[in-house]
């Protein structure tokens, strides 16, 4: 009876085992399946062009699809540039400058020994262009270039669905600056212009911005430092309490080093636009506890200015009063009603066709309307 049992056992675990494992290889198979088709869902493939102009977006009539071809034929013949066109419904979940970038040389657009292809990509769905430029050409139509192009002349026209118009002029441009260098050389040199005409605007802007900056910092230090004088005068004439004005010494500190620090940010943004290395200087800021030996002047100053306000007017004797305060003095000269720095200030702020073997690195320009 043990013996049947045992057996019986046996078998039912020999069972159970080679369901498991049959289990576990179908799991396994599916596993695969699903990675397989998931490589093969995620890698794109990208068009094989045949014609010099693809147009898989259907955004031209066949008039102005045959105009675009013979105009590009022509080009080809004339210089041996390759300058293709291909429009496209979606990128799908792809950078237009990576898909750019593989349709170009898997296609091998231009010559392989003068990589001299240019390829204009639309994705009429997500609204996207590019220009991708071979190496050999790159030198010619620069990255600022394509987008000029891109910028200035495809995306006005894209925004008033005039497809063909905004392509078919970019068209005529690169054809004129690839067999016009004197055209190329003369927009380059007005690129140039208008580039420093925008950084002397950017500049008016920035000078007006830090000189309001520093002005207001300019502001706050000449009031907090004509405070810390009257402290001292007040300490001199006996009206301050000599040990109470020590304790409010701190505090007038603190919105002179607010003044001091909207007057630097200027002077420092301002050194470093033209040049100033910092790096030698570095130390300084290493060793903050060497900046607590400049309050030494600092305050030396201020004290030598307030005797010589009570020596030029004489109206007061130097005298100190180690702990008695003048009451009506303190509460006039540093209370919130008072004019002093000290009290508080109200305020707001505020026909055939095929690719030479030719290669891009990625060169040119994207743009989105």
């Amino acid at each position: 009876m043990l013996v049947g049992l045992s057996l019986f056992f046996k078998w039912l675990t020999y069972l159970y085992n080679m369901i498991a494992i049959r289990i576990m290889i179908k799991k396994g198979i599916l596993f695969l399946c699903l990675l397989l088709s998931f490589f093969s869902f995620s890698q794109n493939v990208y068009p094989e062009l045949r014609e010099i102009v693809t147009d898989s977006a259907r955004i031209f009539t066949p008039n102005q699809l045959e105009e675009l071809k013979t105009k590009l034929y022509n080009f080809e013949s004339e210089t041996s540039n390759q300058l293709v066109v291909l429009t496209i419904r979606e990128l799908g979940n792809e950078t237009i400058e990576n898909y750019a970038n593989q349709v170009f040389n898997e296609n091998g657009l231009g010559q392989k020994d003068k990589d001299n292809g240019l390829l204009i990509l639309f994705s009429r769905d997500d609204r996207e262009v590019r220009i991708e430029v071979g190496y050999g050409l790159e030198p010619y139509i620069t990255d600022a270039v394509a987008s000029r192009i891109i910028r200035n002349t495809m995306i006005p026209s894209f925004k008033e669905e005039f497809y063909f118009k905004g392509i078919n002029e970019a068209v005529d441009e690169l054809i004129l600056y690839l067999k016009n260098p004197e055209a190329l050389e003369e927009l380059k040199e007005k690129m140039v212009a208008e580039e420093q005409k925008n950084r002397n605007i950017g500049l008016v802007f920035l000078i007006g911005f830090l000189s309001i900056f520093a002005g207001v910092g300019g502001f706050f230090f000449f009031k907090s430092y004509k405070g810390l004088i009257e402290l001292f005068r007040g300490i001199f004439i006996g009206k301050l309490g000599f040990f109470y004005g020590l304790f409010m010494i701190p505090f007038s500190l603190f919105p002179i080093l607010f003044g001091l620090i909207f007057i630097a940010v200027p002077a420092v943004i301002g050194l470093g636009f033209y040049g100033f290395d910092f790096e030698n200087y570095s130390y300084v800021l290493e060793q903050p506890q060497k900046l607590l030996w400049a309050l030494v002047p600092f305050l030396g100053i201020a004290m030598l200015i307030a005797l010589i306000k009570i020596k030029l007017y004489g109206k007061e004797d130097v005298k100190i009063s180690w702990l008695k305060n003048d009451k009506g003095y303190v509460r006039k000269t540093f209370s919130s009603s008072g004019s002093h720095s000290f009290g508080s200030s109200s305020g707001s702020s505020s026909s055939g066709f095929s690719g030479g073997g030719g290669s891009s690195g990625g060169g040119g320009a994207s743009g989105s309307w």
